[in-house]
């Protein structure tokens, strides 16, 4: 039996929904491309977002760092996939690529976490902060990319005592092997639903209903 989601404890995580990512014209886009398309993301993204919004369900941004020169230059151990981030410039900084893509761009009432500078969204962030100052204890997860970010945000979440949600087709990857090791390997060992958008959206409505009849 899928979770219920409560508005008032459950929060939407959009995870790195910038151009660069999304967009035709965007550095990383040629990765996700043919994946996203295969699955809908984009429609599901809006969807989801659509519909939490509807609900009452906080959405949170989650944005990576935004490149700047100089970025990791000083730094004693940048990871290789730092590096090449900084390379490509990847969603640098007052730039198109850098900016959140046009759908999904952030509304009154939504929150916005510092930029992360790894994988996940949590460490050296205000994010557990942001969730746990509203009462936030579900996050469902979504974005980008499916086995880094997106996972990474969410086992730390798991991790860090929240309950966790993953939505199979609104994300994406580089390749169908490491999508199906993020959702269907990596992703049942900590997240507590793995769900397909129309069965989130089931979900929410349904959770939204029991909350109105409450009143």
């Amino acid at each position: 039996m899928t979770t219920p989601y409560e508005p008032k404890i459950a929060a939407l995580l959009c995870v790195d929904l910038y151009n660069d990512f999304l967009s035709e014209g965007g550095k990383l886009f040629p990765w996700i491309r043919d994946i996203a398309k295969e699955n809908n993301m984009h429609e599901n993204l809006r969807t989801i977002i659509k519909t939490a919004r509807q609900a009452d369900i906080t959405v949170y941004h989650v944005p990576h760092h935004r490149w700047e020169p100089g970025d990791y230059v000083n730094w004693k151990y940048p990871s290789p996939y730092q590096l090449g981030a900084a390379e490509r410039q990847a969603f640098a900084k007052d730039t198109w690529g850098g900016t959140f893509h046009d759908d999904f761009q952030v509304q009154p009432g939504d929150i916005v976490a510092t930029e992360h500078w790894g994988s996940s969204g949590f460490p050296n962030t205000d994010l557990e902060h942001q969730l746990k100052r509203y009462g936030k204890e579900k996050i469902i997860c979504v974005g980008l990319l499916a086995n880094t970010c997106l996972e990474a945000t969410a086992r730390i979440g798991m991790e860090l005592g929240f309950h966790v949600t993953l939505v199979r087709d609104a994300t994406s990857a580089r390749s169908h092997e490491a999508l199906h090791a993020a959702l269907d390997i990596d992703g049942p060992t900590y997240a507590h639903e793995v769900l397909t958008t129309a069965e989130l959206v089931a979900a929410i409505n349904a959770s939204a209903s029991a909350s109105a009849s409450a009143v």
